[in-house]
């Protein structure tokens, strides 16, 4: 056991957990907490590590114009592929219709099952700051409480501005500090390391929770919704990013996604893109992306580049809709893929954020909102997978990235 790569122990850990859950049920959620420790432990070094690794990152660029300019193209590049995913997503919802197959009795039992989870996302809804509040509160009045409380788009502005205060200061100066921080984001990996010892045994208790709470029976009732989501979320995963490792990152799409799958499968055993940062930096370093370009798009990329989450976004939209007998227009649609499109920028790297962004979505076109009750049956599984194909995603950027630097120089 001890020589088995990585991703051979976290899905031995993925089968033996659907086993543990079915077999025990609700029971199996006492190992929970095994799983709740590895996810505290990857957390606890998520701040550190991105505050340190995009100081490096945008350190090691030397340059303020370079700085910008590689801000400018990973910000294109991902609102571009978040487009694409939720063209996709709304692409395949009107195609299958997936909301016409699901028989009433199954809607009233699923409303009244998930109605207090709905009801949840439209409180926290409501307690969302607007668009202009957001982004002044990007910049921290208080940098240590920013880093504290894990605010992470004021984490990665203080560090972009840390980067570039080390470009312009001379570079003696720079370098002492520079070599502080190369040692620490060392010293951080190792406790990378010692996380992913129990990452099988996380795994395990984690789906173990899950398969026993929920079982099959819902997932079942929702299977077309489920199949059309996952389809979609694998479509783009594998083909529209393998497309892009291709012929923009000019590398051989095995060779990505050899070195992608432990990333991915930490993202779809915890849900979480923060808790497969560190994976999938480390996995990124593997495919000769080189540190500076690693420690910059990555991490930027796990706050604002949410294929999956946009992608979930537009099926889950038609899907409700047609429960509901609503027929969308083109102008509904497009909105939809402009909403999707800024929700999934700056959507939280936890468990279950995209069902916040869902909400907002959907009241923006008037879908109604209890419709949400209907797909939080499968919503923990939806929500592994849409993670994992965001991480595909973040590791794919950095590719293409450090691919269009090397053309421009």
């Amino acid at each position: 056991m001890k020589r088995l790569p990585l991703y051979t122990k976290i899905l031995i850990g993925l089968a033996l957990g659907v086993v543990v859950g079915l077999v025990f049920g609700e029971k199996a959620a006492v190992i929970r907490p095994i799983g709740t420790v590895f996810i505290r432990l990857i957390t606890m070094i998520v701040v550190p590590l991105v505050f340190v690794s995009l100081t490096l990152g945008t350190a090691s660029l030397g340059d303020i114009k370079k700085v910008g300019r590689i801000g400018v193209k990973t910000f294109a590049y991902f609102t571009v592929t978040t487009i694409i995913a939720i063209s996709l997503g709304l692409g395949l919802g009107n195609l299958l219709k997936p909301g016409t197959a699901l028989d009433d009795s199954v809607k009233t039992e699923l409303q009244e099952s998930y109605a207090a989870s709905a009801e949840a996302g439209l409180s926290r809804l409501e307690e969302r700051p607007s668009t202009v509040e957001i982004l002044i509160d990007i910049v921290p009045t208080n940098p240590i409480k920013a880093l504290t409380e894990g605010n992470m788009l004021q984490v990665i502005f203080m560090a972009l501005l840390f980067g570039i205060a080390l470009t312009l200061i001379p570079k003696a100066k720079s370098e002492q500090v520079t070599a502080l921080l190369d040692s620490v984001n060392d010293a951080v990996i190792q406790i990378v390391h010692i996380a992913m010892k129990i990452a099988p045994y996380g795994v395990l208790a984690l789906i173990a929770s899950v398969v026993g709470q929920f079982g099959l029976k819902v997932l079942v009732a929702l299977l077309n919704y489920s199949l059309v989501t996952i389809a979609g979320l694998a479509i783009h995963a594998f083909v529209v990013n393998g497309l892009a490792v291709r012929f923009l990152g000019r590398m051989n799409p095995l060779t990505f996604f050899r070195a992608a799958k432990d990333a991915m499968l930490i993202a779809f055993s915890t849900s979480s893109s923060s808790a497969a940062l560190p994976v999938g930096m480390q996995s990124a370093e593997k495919i000769g992306v080189k540190r500076q370009y690693s420690s910059f798009v990555i991490p930027l990329g796990t706050t604002i580049n949410m294929d999956g989450t946009a992608l979930y976004q537009g099926v889950s939209a038609i899907f409700i809709a047609q429960i509901y007998g609503l027929n969308l227009s083109l102008g509904d649609q497009l909105t939809i893929v402009l909403m999707a499109t800024l929700a999934s920028i700056g959507t939280a790297g936890v468990p279950a954020a995209g069902i916040i962004m869902l909400v907002m979505v959907l009241k923006q076109i008037g879908i109604p909102l209890e419709g949400i009750s209907l797909i939080m049956g499968v919503e923990r599984l939806l929500d592994m997978c849409r993670t994992a194909t965001n991480m595909a995603g973040n590791i794919a950027s950095s590719v293409v990235i450090q691919a269009s630097e090397k053309n421009t120089s």
